[in-house]
């Protein structure tokens, strides 16, 4: 199956909708994960943010003491649009022996997010156990199932490649999985950390159909040591060395016409004032943004 060609076409892709690939800027909740889940997003609609993406760990806490309607509240009292919801499931994305009760995590995920107005939950490739070839078979039939179950909820699932990961760690693998699963309802998105820290290559953007790409975390690395890298380690677009303007640049000619959520580890962000985090990411991201003539 990885052997089989990426110029295979794609089921149902989504053509681009808006001419010269405009974009909006979204911040993750793990950027200020310590703040929780009201002074998060209250603290960026302060700072002019009018898109953000959940957590399901944020949103967890929140439940402790709070419902769901209160959660939506949040979101919609502060003239917010949630643009994507995170599930974080070690090894899901193959039929592996805990597949089953980590398909009942994402059946409870996308009713969530669904109803606090999202489009799209993605799940990062998380796994560290030994992969063989064989296990890529059983790929396609966990896309499938997780696909139907957002169709469902009227969502767009999404697989995250993560760099680490021993299962899908590239764009291209990403796409050879999802192209042959072939359900109109998962697609593939891009973390820029993920894509330039990890072992694609800028080229692989050309391999990406119109209007296939379904979401964008957006992320700068730093001039370290590739061996260095790790989490913590991503920066504020612009603050690092990653061609952010080129591959931008790319994804706008590829049609792309959606979020760039910044998601960042940075301790001291993630335990900082979310009104002054949110306006250092607006200022520095935005002349990115403009650079590359996507804002």
């Amino acid at each position: 199956m990885l052997l089989a060609p990426l110029a295979a076409p794609l089921v149902d892709v989504i053509p681009a909708s808006a001419a010269g690939g405009k974009m909006v800027l979204s911040i993750h909740q793990t950027t200020s994960q310590r703040a929780g889940y009201r002074k998060s997003l209250e603290g960026w609609a302060k700072a002019g943010i009018k898109n953000v993406e959940i957590s399901d760990r944020i949103l967890d806490d929140f439940l402790k003491t709070d419902s769901m309607a209160a959660a939506k509240s949040v979101i919609t009292d502060n003239g917010l649009t949630m643009v994507s919801g995170a599930t974080v499931l070690q090894d899901f994305w193959n039929k592996n022996a805990g597949f089953a009760a980590q398909m009942e995590n994402w059946k409870k995920r996308c009713e969530q997010f669904a109803s606090l107005g999202s489009t799209k939950i993605y799940c990062p490739s998380t796994t560290s156990r030994m992969v063989k070839e064989e296990d890529y078979k059983t790929v396609p039939d966990a896309i499938r199932e997780a696909g139907d179950v957002a169709k469902q909820h009227n969502l767009i699932g999404m697989i995250e490649f993560a760099r680490s990961s021993t299962l899908i760690s590239t764009l291209t693998t990403s796409l050879k999985v999802i192209r042959e699963a072939g359900h109109p309802n998962v697609r593939p998105m891009l973390d820029t950390y993920h894509f330039w820290s990890g072992m694609g290559k800028f080229e692989d953007l050309d391999l990406l159909k119109p209007g296939e790409l379904a979401h964008v975390h957006f992320n700068d690395t730093p001039d370290i040591p590739r061996e260095l890298l790790g989490q913590p380690t991503r920066v504020i677009p612009g603050d690092g060395v990653a061609p952010l303007v080129r591959i931008l640049k790319k994804l706008a000619e590829k049609g792309y016409d959606g979020a760039l959520s910044v998601e960042l580890f940075i301790p001291e962000l993630q335990g900082g004032d979310p009104l002054e985090v949110a306006t250092q990411i607006r200022t520095k991201c935005e002349k990115v943004m403009r650079e590359a003539n996507v804002l």
